[in-house]
């Protein structure tokens, strides 16, 4: 079946998604889209791209940056700072994966939402990426016209370098790179601030040609807006460009847009590297990590989710509570379960460790898993996981998210590797079969733990030792790099760069034109609803007052009680907030 150049891939009905899931493929171009089409008034649309970088320049992430600052239709220098003035948006956002880079934007007001996604589509399709964009987002040379010091700057290049300042940053990149080490998980897509001078403009251009093309793109819509409207949309921006889906890819194109799998190594390493400390500060950090199956395999994924709540979840939780208590440490650390990847790892330990007893905190772990493994995880603990776990789907909370983008993210989890981007979203059937499992009296958690964790020689070790002046020789390397550069500098390309500062501070203030802000979409009285919608209320004496709301909640009640503290004393009321959340997180006996 086809409509509006699409052709349907496959149709679901999806009670998880509380609709209908159909995956499209765009006739020209190759392009797919997944369109999930329920009655979530606010409607979530997104643009993913296949970003695997070769280095650590960190061009993902520059792009991500520069195709928001202007494009052919909207040639303002910040289109979303402009349309946010005149829109009902619940999120406009982009992301940046080791593996991926993503666009997405929501509304419940459907012109807004339209607006969004042209703006959107115009972004990423048809940006101006200047090079003074480049050198703005990414990083340049400032030249002042006397004899001052060169410096480096550049938006990213900047928010890199605090992210390397971050023991917890260093470390978490680091984690994932120790257990990828033959991969591009092995190379910092944020960037590195020593590599970032290394992109050349030609290569940050070349890397939007290669990757930005609609056979590399995935488009998700989500939500109560037309299925028609969405198709007819993506056929008319697809129009616009040359057509160059799989097919007429290159085959570099093709190479470099593949993800591979991490071979599984034979043995544990170890990785050890200083981070940039305070004088006086003589505390490490570490992390233990195993490298474990892909991400496509719904089920498993389903069942370390779980395992991970057993181990880490609550306060009280066996690893947790092992590590705290243990006095060697100040706090845990480690991303826990990593599902973002093509292949899953986990990543526990400690920060604020002395160095002499790294060996002791880092045996703990492997002691504590072992002994949950031969003795067996209570069944109350496993209990408590399975009905943590099932109740986060079924409610599908995703805080500030909204619930369509959380959606897109888990579909991306396998349809960017090319497998069932609807298998990660039909949830129930896993959950059935792992508490079917966990009914016969299997040891689901505990042959995890072994086949995972004790008998999974792929794991790193990954230690952060305190060095204090590490920060002071990243910038004498860094003032020793532009002094070279200046010294090898003509005196004309030392005059280009000084008009090249200028230029682009220039350019920075100089306010758009009015016929530029005037192509930025805004809504109109005419496309708000003229009142609010009322939410069900319902009143009734128990003798207390009860209000009741009956809003489709999945099945799931929620109560709010309203305690009068009128006869509390003044002096015990700074208490009352550690008192209610004793009442509500301490377990007791009875």
């Amino acid at each position: 079946m086809g409509r509006n150049g699409f052709s349907l891939v496959e149709e679901r009905q999806l009670p998880e998604v509380g609709g209908t899931a159909r995956l499209w493929r765009h006739d020209a171009t190759g392009a797919e889209l997944l369109s999930v089409c329920n009655a979530d008034e606010n409607k979530c649309f997104g643009v993913s791209f296949r970003t695997p970088p070769t280095d650590s320049t960190g061009v993902a992430h520059i792009l991500e940056h520069s195709v928001l600052c202007g494009s052919e239709r909207y040639p303002v220098k910040e289109p979303f700072v402009e349309l946010l003035k005149g829109s009902l948006q619940t999120f406009l956002n982009a992301f940046t994966f080791p593996d991926k880079t993503c666009y997405p934007v929501a509304s419940a007001n459907l012109q807004d939402f339209h607006n969004l996604v042209d703006v959107y589509l115009d972004a990423v399709f048809h940006p101006r990426i200047s090079e003074d964009i480049f050198r703005q987002e990414g990083w340049h040379v400032e030249a002042g016209p006397d004899d001052a010091p060169w410096t480096y700057r550049g938006v990213v290049y900047n928010e890199m370098k605090g992210a390397y300042s971050s023991p917890d940053s260093v470390l978490a990149e680091k984690s994932q790179q120790a257990v990828f080490p033959d991969t591009l998980y092995s190379l910092d897509s944020g960037g590195d601030p020593e590599r970032i001078p290394d992109l050349s403009y030609a290569a940050f251009r070349d890397f939007h040609r290669r990757h930005y093309q609609p056979g590399n793109a995935r488009f998700f819509f989500w939500g109560d807006d037309p299925e028609e409207a969405r198709l007819a949309r993506i056929d008319a921006e697809l129009a616009r460009l040359e057509p160059r889906g799989p097919e007429a890819a290159d085959a570099a194109d093709a190479a470099d847009a593949a993800v591979p799998l991490q071979k599984r190594l034979d043995a544990p390493r170890r990785v050890v590297v200083p981070y940039a400390a305070d004088p006086g500060e003589t505390r490490a950090l570490f992390t233990v990590n195993w490298l474990l199956g892909e991400r496509g395999d719904v089920r498993e994924a389903l069942l370390m989710e779980m395992l991970e709540h057993i181990l880490e979840g609550l306060p009280g939780s066996p690893l947790r509570q092992a590590l705290i208590s243990s006095g060697l440490g100040e706090d845990t650390t480690g991303c826990g379960l990593e599902t973002d990847l093509r292949q899953m790892y986990y990543s526990t330990g400690l920060k604020g460790v002395k160095p002499d007893d790294l060996p002791r905190a880092e045996a703990l772990i492997l002691e504590t898993l072992r002994g949950l493994a031969e003795n067996g995880i209570p069944a109350e603990a496993v209990e408590a996981a399975v009905n943590s776990v099932e109740f986060a789907y079924r409610e599908n909370n995703s805080g500030r998210f909204p619930r369509g983008l959380a959606a897109m993210i888990q579909a991306l989890s396998t349809w960017l590797y090319d497998g069932d981007p609807l298998a990660p979203l039909a949830w129930e059937a896993p959950l059935a079969a792992i508490k079917a499992r966990l009914a016969a009296g299997e040891p689901v958690f505990e042959d995890a733990l072994r086949r995972h964790f004790l008998d999974n020689p792929h794991r790193a070790h990954v230690v952060l030792l305190p060095d204090s002046s590490l920060g002071e020789t990243r910038l004498d390397a860094e003032a020793a790099r532009l002094e070279a550069l200046r010294a090898a500098a003509s005196p004309e390309r030392r005059g280009a760069l000084v008009r090249e500062t200028r230029r682009l501070e220039e350019a920075q203030t100089t306010p758009d034109s009015a016929e530029a802000l005037a192509t930025i979409p805004a809504l109109g009285l005419a496309d708000l609803p003229p009142q609010n919608q009322p939410l069900p209320l319902t009143e009734r004496r128990l003798p207390q007052t009860a209000l009741a709301h009956e809003l489709p909640t999945a099945g799931i009640a929620y109560v709010s009680l309203l305690l009068p503290v009128t006869r509390l004393p003044e002096r015990l009321l700074p208490l009352l907030p550690l008192f209610c959340r004793s009442l509500t997180e301490t377990g007791t006996a009875r």
